[in-house]
């Protein structure tokens, strides 16, 4: 079997279609993780795009080890350069720039001909390849091109020194069939491609980019590009853990085999949603809630006899645990710590502390805390950076139908202060307390709440998403068994990191 090389590109393509500010601290623990999952590839960011954003990359580069660190770049001198910068300090550095090469982008998007898509293409390779040895090269909306003029920069950007040519399906336009046919033709018709690894990218507008990524697999492909949860411009990008469970299923049939450790894709998944705010659908394949669920009667009494009857994947092998240990008030440190790291939540010392403290608070409004509670009370972990903030006691009364005060005492620093303020109903009163306390003014783009874990005790999880000026969207996440106070912890969550970033 041939090695696949799997190029995480969550950070990049996954970040910028959200419209969200990761701070560093975020970045580097979904970092972090994907070296655990045993990525090949990690896409750092875009670093020509931002100060931050270039920071991000350069942080990442620096401490992460076990993985290439990879930077996006146009097929512009400054941003080859301002790239190299970023990663340089990395332990294996990868440049991935490119351009669009499809009439309708060449003609209306660069205002440019064929022949200098061509020029700037090579001579950005050229750039890219005198500060690092590991060069990609992206040719933009490659589906929709003319193959001879694909063929054409695909063998000149890898006799400028190309190691790896990303052919992508930039708007999903492809099926499967399709798609694989091209990449074939590629593998047949393009001089030198023999010498560099063939990467896919597929993007979901028409729900076909994990079928379309395999099918190029199929067809010859040794890197498969694609992100945690398909989170990703529009539709989404090809989710990596669907393709490597397909993989893993049926692992004849591609004649391929990827590095990656299955049983972090659980814990994998549940980072990226709880940083980035985008819950996964229950019905979501591999990692959704309902994905290992068997509500038929017909379907219990198969898998109750033999599992395999209805099961293609043993939870296990994603990280998804079958025994449980039963938590409550009583239980201890060890019990906490030994589900927490099943769940995929390596915590000691000081951090295990803070994480049993709000476990005793959850435990003593509920009989039994269960999986779902235990990950989204990791989903309130401390904000680095951003200083020491508790949330104290949240008061609210109420006058009429709409009009509602709120009274909220914070520990800030370790100070306590409180503060009151009036609002449009319950949530409104407590964000404007909580505007008061922090001296931070935001304006709310998003406020989401739902129900977590099982029980009339359950959790409310609220969401919500704010700007400070012109930057991009910070996430907050908060829970409780009370709904205002859930929206309480989330909003005071937002404001520490926008206090942070500003």
């Amino acid at each position: 079997m041939r090695r696949l090389y799997v190029f995480d590109t969550t950070l990049r393509d996954g970040e910028q279609s959200l419209g969200i500010t990761l701070n560093v601290h975020e970045k580097l623990e979904i970092s972090r993780q994907l070296v655990r999952l045993g990525v090949d590839i990690i896409e750092a960011g875009f670093p020509a795009s931002s100060p931050g954003d270039f920071e991000s990359v350069r942080q990442i580069a620096a401490e992460i080890k076990g993985a290439v660190v990879c930077g996006l770049s146009r097929a512009v001198e400054e941003d080859v350069d301002r790239c190299w910068e970023a990663i340089k300090v990395a332990e294996q550095p990868r440049i991935h720039t490119g351009i669009a090469v499809s009439p309708v982008h060449v003609d209306k998007k660069l205002l440019m001909t064929p022949e200098q898509v061509l020029e700037a293409a090579v001579a950005a390779v050229k750039r890219a390849k005198k500060h690092v040895s590991d060069v990609e090269f992206y040719a933009e909306d490659a589906f929709r091109s003319d193959r001879h003029f694909l063929a054409r920069v695909l063998e000149e950007t890898i006799k400028a020194g190309a190691t790896v040519v990303n052919i992508p399906d930039t708007v999903g336009y492809a099926t499967p069939w399709e798609y694989g046919e091209l990449i074939g033709w590629v593998m047949e018709n393009v001089k030198g491609i023999e010498r560099v690894i063939v990467s896919i990218h597929c993007h979901n507008d028409l729900g076909m980019a994990t079928a379309n990524s395999l099918a190029g697999i199929k067809a010859g492909a040794s890197q498969v590009e694609g992100t945690i949860n398909g989170i990703g411009e529009r539709a989404g990008n090809t989710s990596l853990e669907e393709v490597i469970m397909a993989i893993y299923t049926q692992k004849g049939r591609y004649g391929v085999q990827p590095s990656i450790d299955t049983r972090e894709i659980a814990a994998t998944s549940r980072l990226v949603s709880r940083i980035t705010g985008v819950p996964v659908p229950a019905h979501k394949a591999i990692v959704g809630a309902n994905a290992f669920m068997h509500a038929s009667g017909i379907h219990q009494d198969g898998v109750l006899k033999e599992r395999t009857t209805y099961e293609i994947i043993d939870p296990e092998v994603v990280g998804i645990p079958k025994n449980k240990i039963v938590l409550s008030a009583r239980s201890g440190r060890h019990a906490l710590r030994h589900r927490l790291a099943e769940l995929g939540y390596e915590l000691e010392g000081e951090e295990l502390g803070i994480a049993y403290e709000r476990f005793l608070h959850l435990a003593d409004q509920k009989q039994e805390v269960y999986d779902e509670d235990l990950h989204a009370l990791m989903g309130e972990k401390p904000v680095n950076g951003s200083g020491r903030l508790v949330l104290k006691n949240v008061a609210v009364a109420t006058s009429g139908q709409s009009q509602a005060t709120a009274t909220v005492t914070v520990d800030l620093d370790g100070t306590v202060i409180t503060d009151a303020a009036c609002g449009n109903g319950p949530v409104d009163a407590v964000f404007k307390a909580i505007e008061r306390l922090l001296g931070c003014k935001v304006t709310l783009e998003d406020y989401s709440l739902r129900s977590v874990s099982r029980g009339k005790e359950a959790l409310g999880d609220a969401t919500v998403k704010v700007r400070v000026g012109e930057s991009g969207l910070i996430i907050g996440r908060g829970i409780s068994t009370d709904v205002i106070e859930a929206s309480a912890r989330a909003y005071a969550n937002a404001l520490a990191k926008a206090r942070a970033i500003h």
